[in-house]
């Protein structure tokens, strides 16, 4: 897979939350801990999206990727992003994702809404 094909699930997913009401706050955010590839608000919900791209019957699918190693990253990423941007300081918070099992153009999106916590 290359950078391209990653890129252009993000574009897919990004539509596809933005045509169900959600709004991006930003894009491909990384520090030192990890990378979030679309951070969204859904009414006072920040939403931290994680997206995946999975082909072929050897790989897990995309969401079973995100394992526990990968969910802590994300959860220091948006720990750090919060703590950098007050305005999203006291508001509910939710990590979803986007899988993809094709490069299709008219592949269907899995969405994972809450697929885990920072509690875990």
């Amino acid at each position: 897979m290359n950078t391209q094909a990653g890129n252009d699930a993000e574009d897919c997913a990004e539509a596809y939350l933005i045509a169900r009401g959600l709004r991006t706050l930003a894009r491909n955010v990384a520090c030192r801990y990890g990378e979030i590839d679309i951070v969204m608000e859904q009414g006072a919900t920040i939403v931290f999206v994680e997206v995946r791209l999975r082909i072929g019957k050897k790989f897990q699918t995309g969401a079973g990727s995100v394992d526990y190693r990968k969910q802590q990253r994300l959860i220091r990423t948006a720990g750090l992003m919060i703590q950098c941007m007050p305005i999203l300081r006291d508001r509910p918070i939710r990590f979803d994702i986007i899988a993809y099992d094709t490069l299709c153009k008219n592949r269907k999106a899995h969405w994972i809404r809450q697929a885990f916590d920072a509690s875990n």
